[in-house]
């Protein structure tokens, strides 16, 4: 069976890999990847640190892109992959862009289309903008919904979605980040060792603006009141961010601004953490595994498993919560041990097998 994953920005790579690797290993399976590159470079250094090089490359992405026109275009090359390749089945991960129209594209040449981590949801079409219409529209359009926690499920069933075309099988996630972490990883720049590291993400589209400036005060007066703790912030390279975070985080003697991380030495700077500030979905799966807490920039989130078990906390683009919740965590043990507790609700490192052997049992 000739069987497409596509992926097309890093953390889709990430999650998409043990799924590639797992389904290589079939002998019933003929797995192409089509990388649209929605991400150029960090989708790039993800695939070679997991030895998976690109079967169909579409190269999609241009300097500030609209969402309009990059949709466009994928449907457009999409269209004529499709066509020339007739694949039995499409895989494709999460709530990007790249998801979406892939899932569009899949139902107008009715070819089977697998949703991994289905089912994820804010019931909010602007917040995460525009991933939340994403999944929902791939939701709607999926033949198989690979769901990563039962909750999860309990969202798609809300929907309509058919029972047995649901399985939970954990976050796949997890199983990229336990084969990652397991290695002897560099990080690659130069820090204090007696000194705790808070480590920070913030890209959203959302926060662009004066969401993001006022978190950049809060890291501000953070760095400011806490002389003996680090900061490291690897910045997004879209201007919205990386140029308001080197102007005002820039001359902070204890903020190290740096590019963007490759996957494997990122890893290796979560587990250096004593605590994460993110707005990122995928560090509010990893982190918790890794024992870290994390305090998320988003009044929203589409992962409450880890918020109902304590591990992660919303804090918003919000100065004063911001400020408060990072210092009482670098204050106060007993609360840092309350959230640092190595709790995993979203898998146990297994999500590939349990994908795999649905295709198999279907297929072969």
């Amino acid at each position: 069976m000739k069987i497409i994953c596509a992926i097309g920005t890093r953390p889709e790579a990430i999650k998409m890999a043990p799924v590639i690797l797992s389904l290589k290993a079939e002998p019933w399976a003929d797995v192409r990847v089509l990388a649209t590159a929605q991400h150029r470079h960090m989708l790039d250094q993800v695939m070679s640190l997991f030895q998976i090089e690109p079967d169909i490359d579409l190269n999609i992405m241009r300097p500030n892109q609209a969402l309009t026109t990059l949709t466009a275009r994928l449907l457009l090359e999409l269209d004529k992959v499709l066509l020339s390749e007739k694949p039995d089945v499409v895989l494709a991960q999460g709530d990007t862009t790249t998801v979406m129209a892939v899932a569009l594209a899949c139902f107008y040449h009715r070819i089977p289309f697998g949703h991994v981590e289905a089912g994820l949801r804010t019931w909010d079409m602007q917040n995460p903008f525009p991933e939340e219409a994403n999944r929902v529209i791939a939701g709607k359009l999926a033949r198989w919904h690979f769901a990563p926690t039962e909750s999860s499920r309990q969202n798609l069933l809300r929907e309509g979605i058919m029972d047995s075309d649901i399985v939970v099988t954990g976050n796949t996630v997890i199983d990229a980040l336990l084969m990652t972490a397991a290695k002897d990883l560099e990080l690659g720049i130069e820090l204090d060792p007696e000194k705790r590291l808070v480590l920070i993400t913030s890209h959203r589209r959302e926060n662009f603006g004066e969401p993001f400036r006022n978190i950049c005060l809060a890291l501000q007066t953070l760095a400011a009141r806490n002389p003996d703790v680090q900061f490291l912030y690897p910045v997004h390279p879209n201007p919205n961010i990386k140029d308001v975070a080197y102007e005002m985080l820039g001359d902070s003697s204890n903020i190290h601004l740096c590019a963007p991380l490759d996957y494997a030495p990122f890893v290796a700077a979560m587990k250096r953490s004593y605590l994460i500030i993110s707005d990122s979905g995928g560090v509010q799966e990893e982190a918790p595994a890794l024992g870290k807490p994390v305090l998320v920039l988003r009044d929203e989130t589409e992962r409450p498993e880890a918020v109902e078990q304590g591990v992660v906390k919303l804090v918003g683009p919000n100065y004063d919560r911001i400020v408060e919740e990072t210092q009482r965590l670098l204050d106060n043990e007993s609360a840092y041990q309350a959230m640092a507790r190595g709790i995993s609700p979203y898998g146990d490192g297994r999500s590939a097998e349990r994908i795999v052997k649905v295709l198999r049992e279907h297929f072969a």
